[in-house]
Parts: structure tokens; C-alpha cells; sequence
């Protein structure tokens, strides 16, 4: 095929993806701050989500925006606590909740919930889950699972595990 073909082919293809696809996404990009401020019981206006894969597994990090903000710093340590002990116990309707659909990776992640381990950490500003397994098919599932994450709350996180 010549190169300029290939050339059209692509700019065709991303063009026909963002244009299918622009309208819906901010919709559920909506749909997705809504139900998570709901059932994570803080503001995404007052937050930033972060969602980092790891060799070893991943992190989830949640911050308030304002250092000062103790009773956003309160809410998200009092959610990332408790998501910690649901994910511990295979329970990922949270996250079902705020997206809509089961996130992929979870079946296999509760599947192998006594092979992964979520700990709980306190932030000055917030809190994290980190994530952590050494069975392959469950480190596989966590890295699709927060990759899902990093997309569907358009955190902007990198999709690949960095190399240190």
C-alpha cells in the first residue's frame, strides 16, 4: 500500500473515532462525575483522581485540590478506607456504580482476591489504595482494571507501567 494511503487511512480512522465517539463521551464523562460524587460521598470538583500502574500492581490516589479542605480530606480517607476492605473482599460494586458497567478486571480480581493485597495509606491531603500481587493473571486484571480507571475518569495518567 502506498504511504500516502496509509497516511488517509489513519487520519480517517482517527477522525471517524473522535467524532463517533465526542458527544457520548463527554455525556458519560458527566454521567461518571455525578454518580461518583454520590457514591464516593466527595466532590470530583474538589479532588484529583489518580489511577498508577506498577510493575507489582498499582495505586489508586485521591487528593483534595485545597490543602486546607479537612472535611474533603476526611470524606476521601473515610472512601478509600472502605474501598480498600470491599476490594479486599472481592466486593467492586462501587466502581459499577460510578461507571455504569462491571470495570474490566474485576471478575478475575475477585476471583483472586486472597492473591492481591489493597492497602490502606493516609495522605496529608487525602489517601491512596495500593495495590500490590505477584500471580500474573490477577497483576494482568489490576493493570486492565486501572487503566479503565485512568480512561474513564480522564485522569490523564499514563497507560503503561513506567520503567525504573
Amino acid at each position: 500500500m502506498h504511504p500516502s494511503t496509509i497516511l488517509l487511512l489513519t487520519a480517517l480512522a482517527v477522525f471517524q473515532d473522535t467524532g463517533a465517539t465526542k458527544a457520548p463521551k463527554n455525556e458519560h464523562q458527566h454521567d461518571v462525575d455525578k454518580s461518583g460524587d454520590k457514591v464516593m460521598g466527595f466532590s470530583h470538583e474538589k479532588t484529583t483522581h489518580h489511577f498508577l500502574l506498577r510493575a507489582d500492581g498499582g495505586v489508586i490516589q485521591v487528593t483534595a485540590n485545597n490543602a486546607g479542605d479537612t472535611e474533603t480530606r476526611d470524606q476521601i480517607q473515610k472512601h478509600l478506607g472502605q474501598i480498600a476492605g470491599m476490594f479486599g473482599g472481592g466486593d467492586f460494586k462501587a466502581p459499577m456504580l460510578v461507571h455504569g458497567l462491571t470495570p474490566p478486571g474485576t471478575e478475575t480480581m475477585t476471583k483472586r482476591k486472597a492473591e492481591i493485597r489493597y492497602t490502606y495509606e493516609a495522605l496529608p491531603s487525602g489517601a491512596s489504595v495500593v495495590i500490590k500481587t505477584k500471580r500474573k493473571d490477577a497483576l494482568s486484571a489490576v493493570h486492565e482494571f486501572l487503566r479503565f480507571q485512568i480512561k474513564d475518569h480522564a485522569t490523564g495518567d499514563p497507560l503503561e507501567i513506567p520503567t525504573r
